[in-house]
């Protein structure tokens, strides 16, 4: 054959083998539960797989295409697998019979952008009943899917720790020479990244568990570190750290990696840790809001492992996202999840910037040095201190990298601006690296007066937008403009706290307005707790510093605490649901801050509302003893997904009951009994129903209405009596919009209790009015 031809041969099949080859996309098939439960043999396990292999081999053309293409099989509780195939395939197989759904491997990100002795844990801790010793948590099992775990942190030591609790079934596997070893505190610690390589081919994957982002470590060591005294940050909060259930087992999922979190991981993961009989489920990570209808609820991998978690008795937590102020900018909206946003704490990290003129402004900074404070520095603009043939100036102006003029900035202050590109620690990188002596990062507009203590790496605050004015004011009308930057400190108790961070996501749901989400609020802004010694505090290459304790901000933050609370609920009550834990939790937070007025929100300066904390602020020990919950069955969800548009033969593929059927009326979605009361679309009057369940002692309790504006509300009966631990009453909320005139339309908030003068069971009311 002519050379030429057998070229030309080549380079076509070679075309035709990428094309299809980048045709194919990774996708999760999924089956519903596995009828062997938690009892299955390895036979069992081989035969599931060969049964997705046989299924996946049908539309693919062969057993050996089919195992090729299968890089996830699901065999634990979850029925179902992970495989590479062309969009028409995955198109057909989703309409095979026993096929549930399939929907596209895609990539989740992590939330992350003094808190426990501010909620009150260290006294009156919850006990389990008959005991007076506080319990911290003793014979629960909390893990995290997130990036891993730093297992040489103090926070993980088993000094002090109890056995392994018999039921658990999970181990260690790292095939890397600096293994994770477990111990009696650390029990678990495994890894998943077959998804993530579905999506992402040359990511940096490892065999081990271990932490190189320091993610996971922060998180788990929050929900569940052990008592650490001393711990600090380059001098910063120096006291004892530890996490909320400081008694509790943990485990480590890594199923977070420099690119993302794969959902194929985060499903294998689920399924692992169900198998491994865990109590608590964090996880700080989302994939966004969604605006696609309810069917997402269950081609979300967090909302639909989440689902078997809770079937399983197994309490999920989540964080509420980070794409704050903006409303309905929640992730993890799902009913079944304990969604939860971030606020801040009593704790505060002030920097003062002292300009030539007397002016003080007061920053926010965790700077690891300090300017000596006996001179002036002369200040500089980044948009004036721009390296010479830059084109585009705004990149001095943001103190983006080698945007900076070495011979402008030398010896001065640089005054950078905020924005949602460049990362806050990485333009006091491009400010050191030109030989600047210190930097002001100033917030514009969008981020208002959230200022956040960063770990800098040269001396450095951030101050607000309201008072960028007095700094740019004194740029603009002095000549020669000069100032200094305060060393660092520390001061507790001054700060008025919680409020609402800027970032943390709001309500309400798109896909469910009838559900008031975020569930609560804890703390997430400035959070000290155990960190990786991989990398350094700022994860910049440049940054050649390592501590084993760092500060990092978000709802990836707030979540484990919430997680750590639920540890310790489990420890006290359990034989409580996860329903119960999670109403525990809601109906007793707090809606005020440290100085008894309603929480701002910083976004606004205004006051909070329900879309931006849910049902309020965490108390752990209000939640350990409620007096009554919403303990919302499982089946209740299952109807919940009925009036979504789910039918029967899909759901029962999530319960072991294989006689359940849909109502022949839809359940109302308003009707979930749910510890909070959302109205999603008010225009004359509708009824709400809701069950209340007896976990303390016999009790009178009498409500109180606090209405939202222009709405009634008569709630029937006015008086529960209990006399026993676990009777369950039924209450109905009337509501009947009063607004005639279409300006008065919108969301209008309100509050329900149930109190016997000990308890006070509290629910946010969120109805969205309408003329009538």
């Amino acid at each position: 054959m002519d050379g030429r031809k057998l070229t030309l041969l080549s380079f076509i099949l070679i075309v035709t083998i990428t094309q299809a080859c980048a045709q194919k996309k990774s996708y999760i098939v999924y089956l519903g539960h596995h009828p062997h439960g938690s009892d299955a043999t390895i036979e069992d396990h081989e035969r599931a797989k060969t049964s997705h292999y046989n299924l996946l081999a049908s539309y693919l053309g062969s057993d050996e295409q089919a195992r090729d293409a299968i890089f996830y099989s699901y065999t634990n509780h979850i029925n179902g697998f992970a495989a590479s195939m062309e969009e028409k395939e995955a198109e057909e197989l989703a309409k095979h019979p026993d096929v549930l759904s399939v929907f596209p491997n895609k990539i989740f990100k992590l939330h992350t952008t003094r808190s426990w002795s501010f909620m009150d844990m260290m006294n009156n801790m919850p006990t389990h009943r008959g005991s007076n010793k506080a319990d911290l948590g003793r014979n629960v099992i909390i893990a995290t899917l997130d990036t891993g775990v730093w297992p040489e942190s103090k926070s993980f030591s088993e000094e002090g720790m109890g056995p392994i609790p018999s039921k658990w079934r999970g181990s260690c596997e790292d095939k890397t020479k600096n293994k994770v070893h477990c111990n009696r505190k650390l029990i678990g610690a495994k890894y998943f990244y077959k998804g993530i390589l579905a999506i992402s081919p040359n990511e940096n994957v490892t065999d081990s568990a271990r932490d190189d982002l320091g993610h996971g470590t922060h998180t788990l060591s929050t929900a569940a570190g052990s008592f650490v005294p001393s711990a600090n940050f380059f001098g910063y909060a120096n006291g004892t750290a530890h996490g909320g259930a400081p008694d509790a087992h943990v485990a480590a999922y890594k199923v977070c990696w420099a690119a993302g979190c794969s959902n194929a991981d985060i499903l294998a993961a689920f399924d692992t840790a169900l198998h491994d009989n865990v109590d608590i489920l964090s996880l700080s990570l989302g994939s966004g809001p969604s605006f696609s209808g309810g069917t997402d609820f269950l081609n979300d991998a967090i909302a639909l492992g989440s689902l078997h978690a809770v079937s399983q008795g197994a309490t999920v937590v989540c964080s509420a996202g980070n794409e704050g102020p903006g409303d309905m900018s929640i992730n993890n909206a799902a009913p079944w999840i304990v969604t939860v946003a971030a606020s801040t704490i009593d704790r505060d990290y002030p920097s003062f910037l002292k300009l030539g003129d007397h002016h003080i402004i007061k920053g926010a900074s965790q700077e690891s040095e300090s300017l000596p404070q006996n001179k002036l520095y002369p200040f500089i603009s980044g948009s004036d201190a721009a390296a010479p043939g830059l084109v585009n100036v705004t990149q001095a102006k943001l103190c983006n990298t080698s945007s900076l003029d070495p011979e402008k900035v030398k010896g001065k202050i640089v005054v950078c601006m905020r924005d949602l590109e460049i990362a806050r620690v990485q333009k006091g990188m491009t400010v050191k690296d030109a030989g600047g002596a210190g930097m002001v990062l100033v917030n514009n507009e969008y981020w208002g007066d959230l200022i956040i203590a960063d770990p800098h790496v040269l001396p450095a605050t951030m101050i607000t937008y309201n008072d960028s004015f007095t700094l740019f004011s004194y740029l603009k009308d002095t000549k020669n403009p000069k100032g200094n930057i305060s060393p660092k400190d520390t001061r507790i108790g001054d700060q008025q706290a919680p409020a609402m961070a800027e970032f943390s996501s709001r309500g309400p749901s798109y896909v469910t307005p009838q559900v008031l989400k975020p569930d609560v609020t804890a703390p997430g802004v400035n959070i000290l707790a155990a960190f990786t010694e991989l990398v350094s505090p700022t994860g910049l290459d440049d940054d050649k510093r390592r501590t084993p304790y760092a500060f990092l901000s978000g709802t990836s933050m707030s979540c484990p605490h919430v997680s750590g609370v639920a540890g310790l609920l489990k420890a006290a009550h359990p034989d409580w649901s996860a329903a119960a834990i999670k109403s525990a939790i809601m109906t007793t937070a707090r809606t005020k801050d440290n100085k008894h007025m309603p929480m701002r929100d910083l976004a606004t300066g205004n006051e909070a509302t329900p879309f931006a904390y849910g049902n309020g602020h965490v108390r752990p020990n209000r939640a350990s003893d409620p007096g009554l919950v919403y303990d919302t069955k499982f089946e209740d969800y299952l109807k919940f997904l009925c009036t979504l548009g789910f039918n029967s033969t899909y759901l029962r593929g999530f319960t072991h009951d294989k006689h359940f059927d849909c109502p022949s009326k839809p359940m109302m979605l308003e009707n979930l009994n749910y510890p909070s009361i959302s109205v999603g679309a008010l225009n004359t009057t509708i009824v709400v129903t809701r069950t209340l369940k007896n976990v303390g002692p016999a009790g009178t309790y009498h409500v109180r209405v606090d209405a939202p504006p222009r709405v009634e509300v008569v709630v029937k009966p006015k008086v529960l009596v209990f006399s026993k631990v676990g009777e369950e009453k039924e209450y109905s909320i009337t509501m009947t919009s009063r607004i005639k005139d279409k300006s008065q339309e919108g969301y209008k908030f309100g509050r329900l209790m149930w109190t016997d003068g000990k308890h006070h069971v509290r629910s946010a009311i969120v109805v969205n009015v309408a003329s009538s």
